[in-house]
């Protein structure tokens, strides 16, 4: 379904990143982790090409609050493939006081999350978009969440240590309404833009939030990180050719 498209993927040495790797290249496309962490992404990039017995990952280093850094990651895909045809914003930069309880949030703190995520998604998606409109198409695909959608549940936090961060909601939502904006933006150019809003996704959290969560949903409860995998192939490809500003969300029901 993705023959030898070129898919970047920002934060692609993530957990979630691993997984759209995996799901690019099962479906015979190329798939570029974008990370800022090279270390990292080097180390990913070849374990999954073992993995997967497949030679179509590459990496390539990347900070999505640098307009440098994105430009010489688009020059770079460019010069090598002659095109690319898809971009996945999945990169979460945040600073150390990120996820602090409502009451403990420093207004700088919340400026400087909310610029790092958001502002970031809006910069790769700019330069992005540029490269695309001069290439006479492109995809966009922006990974939001469900509490980009709802009020957060707090009662599912009651007796553990976690909590659902102000920027978080802030930034989801804002990228939701930004995907809406920007596919009305670029009418005409052959762009379009759409968001992707998990529900939460297994990653050893306590088993009493475990259990609240699924309380809150229809079957499953929380999501495998590969849940996602089928919804992302759908937006990547021509099956979804006419599917713009759209937000699709892969909750369990969590959300109604």
């Amino acid at each position: 379904m993705l023959n030898n498209q070129v898919v970047v993927i920002t934060g692609g040495a993530g957990l979630i990143g691993q997984e759209f790797v995996k799901a690019v290249v099962e479906q015979n496309g190329i798939a570029i982790i974008a990370d800022i962490n090279e270390e990292v992404g080097l180390k990913v990039k070849d374990e999954l090409s073992k993995e997967l017995t497949s030679e179509n990952i590459d990496f390539v280093k990347l900070d999505i609050t640098s307009k440098d850094s994105l430009q010489n990651c688009i020059k770079l895909l460019d010069k090598k493939y002659q095109k690319i045809d898809v971009l996945v914003n999945n990169a979460y930069p945040r600073n150390k006081n990120y996820a602090r309880h409502f009451f403990d949030v420093e207004y700088d703190d919340f400026v400087e999350n909310i610029g790092l995520n958001l502002g970031g998604y809006f910069i790769t998606s700019q330069q992005f978009a540029r490269y695309f409109q001069k290439q006479g198409y492109g995809n966009i695909i922006n990974i939001s969440s469900i509490y980009g959608v709802v009020a957060p549940k707090f009662e599912i936090y009651d007796g553990t240590s976690m909590t659902m961060p102000v920027e978080y909601a802030a930034i989801k939502s804002g990228l939701i309404h930004l995907t809406k904006y920007m596919a009305k933006y670029f009418k005409g150019m052959n762009i379009r833009v759409n968001s992707l809003s998990p529900g939460g996704i297994f990653d050893s959290q306590p088993e009493s939030f475990l259990e609240n969560y699924k309380d809150k949903c229809l079957n499953k409860g929380m999501l495998d990180k590969s849940d996602l995998k089928g919804s992302l192939v759908y937006l990547l490809s021509d099956m979804s050719k006419y599917v713009n500003g759209q937000n699709i969300v892969v909750d369990d029901g969590f959300s109604i």
